[in-house]
């Protein structure tokens, strides 16, 4: 391939030394990019702006939004989309689908263990109390068989990529992960403004989501034992994530439903019609353990299903994801995750972990207590970038302050490097910069695992920020995985 060197929207953009995905790094360069390079940099900056402003047009217009929470107030808002792609080559994505995969089995048969024979904690793989006394420990599951033995139906992990371009896994999402809908929305985005960047590049589709999504469950319907009744079960309007849960149940073509439109009669679920009770034997929840049943969880729960779980138990209805998965998302046991997958595959990790220090235990938190100034502390039961501490970006007084809360409750944290997190080009009002990302693929499982080609690209619209997360002012990219 012939040196080309950009000379026009991208003659000045510079990654500022991190690992690009469109230009690649110096190990690693990026061919597999080149042709969409070319088409960038003939565009102008104007054209990019006009076709970038259509599309945030286009995406209010569709109502395609999330719910911010304010002290005072909820405000809805898109998710910014930026128009230029996230491009990850066929062997890229061949890494990241193997070692996805690989990092949900290992999961499913955690969760298995920990709820029936605790194999892994008697052999002090990974530490009894960090299981049986974490908060997402559900012993209403203890014996409870689900079909295939696989809990985590719906995963979505968090994967950065560093500055020596090699990918590793920054976080679990095995609750009720978040962020497909932006996947798919984001694609059709760029087909109408950008047919130009995608013509006769052979990019894989991302379309087929909600479909195979409803395989999957049909699939666990008849693992079960049970015919395929499917819903998607909803907190309602106000939830953050609203806008998803509509688009899935389109997309897989079930009804949406409340709390309030189940019903359970002798430990059997029935959602109420026009023409009376239909019986329901998938529920694809998007309601965490706690409110899902006032009978077992929280009693003032007015979102939930009371008697859910009594039917749950007796086997007349799946539940996708299973209760209790949330034990494997915990940022604490997500360091063990390596260990899981040599423990009960005999692999060594494809995607390894970013190096984490526990401060549960003396010599984590005495390193995260010493060295706090380089590293990124989260709570451990917190997502959507809630409670992070960035240390080389904070002020003395947070410091202070984070060191006598790690002191007061060590087994709340943990702490890591400061991933140097890969760019990409990102429009913004200064012109073509570079802005941190990250990548969320969502993998479906019933029988076997299946992953969406791409994935969710989250990217830091401030500057210099190494948070992507909606909730904290990020916005989103569309994946093009290259055939």
């Amino acid at each position: 391939m012939s040196d080309w060197t950009p000379a026009g929207l991208l003659g000045n953009y510079s990654s500022g030394g991190f690992y690009c995905e469109l230009l690649g790094g110096a190990q690693r360069p990026a061919p597999h990019t080149r042709t969409v390079q070319e088409r960038i940099d003939r565009l102008s900056l104007a054209e990019l702006r006009r076709r970038a402003q259509a599309a945030e047009r286009e995406l209010y217009n569709l109502g395609v939004t999330f719910t911010v929470y304010t002290s005072r107030e909820q405000i809805d808002r898109i998710l910014p989309f930026d128009v230029i792609p996230r491009i990850l080559s066929a062997e890229e994505w061949d890494t990241i689908e193997r070692g996805v995969v690989q990092r949900v089995t290992a999961l499913n048969r955690f969760i298995e263990d920990v709820y029936h024979e605790q194999r892994i904690l008697r052999d002090g793989i990974v530490p009894a109390e960090l299981v049986l006394g974490n908060a997402n420990y559900r012993p209403q599951m203890r014996g409870l068989k689900v079909p295939f033995g696989n809990y985590v139906n719906i995963c979505g992990v968090d994967i950065v990529r560093g500055g020596d371009g090699r990918f590793c896994v920054l976080e679990d999402n095995a609750r009720t992960p978040s962020g497909v809908s932006y996947v798919v929305e984001n694609r059709h985005l760029t087909q109408r403004a950008f047919p130009d960047l995608l013509r006769n590049i052979g990019v894989r589709s991302v379309s087929n989501y909600g479909q195979r999504l409803a395989a999957q469950l049909t699939e666990l319907a008849a693992g079960a034992g049970l015919h395929p009744s499917i819903v998607l079960l909803s907190p309602g309007v106000y939830n953050s994530a609203y806008f998803e849960h509509v688009f899935l149940a389109r997309e897989m073509g079930v009804p949406l439903v409340e709390g309030r439109d189940l019903v359970v009669r002798d430990d059997h679920v029935f959602v109420k019609t026009t023409g009376g009770l239909q019986p329901v034997n998938v529920i694809y929840r998007r309601i965490d353990d706690d409110f899902l049943d006032p009978q077992a969880f929280n009693p003032a729960s007015m979102l939930g299903v009371r008697g859910l779980m009594r039917a749950y138990r007796a086997g007349n209805v799946v539940l996708a994801n299973a209760v209790g998965t949330g034990v494997a998302d915990d940022k604490a046991v997500y360091a063990y995750v390596p260990r899981m997958i040599r423990y009960y595959l005999g692999e060594e990790a494809i995607l390894p972990n970013v190096e984490t220090h526990i401060c549960r235990e003396p010599e984590g938190l005495e390193y995260t207590l010493r060295h706090l100034e380089q590293l990124v502390v989260k709570p451990v039961g917190e997502s959507g970038g809630y409670g992070i501490l960035i240390g080389p970006h904070a002020s003395r007084r947070a410091l202070s302050e984070f060191r006598r809360r790690l002191r007061a409750a060590p087994a709340n944290y943990i702490s890591q490097p400061v991933v140097q997190l890969s760019v990409c080009p990102t429009v913004t009002r200064s012109g073509i910069e570079p802005r941190h990302v990250d990548l969320r693929p969502f993998a479906v499982t019933g029988r076997s695992t299946w992953v969406l080609p791409g994935g969710l690209t989250r990217v830091a619209l401030r500057k210099g920020s190494l948070v992507v997360n909606s909730s904290q002012g990020g916005g989103s990219k569309d994946t093009w995985v290259l055939e």
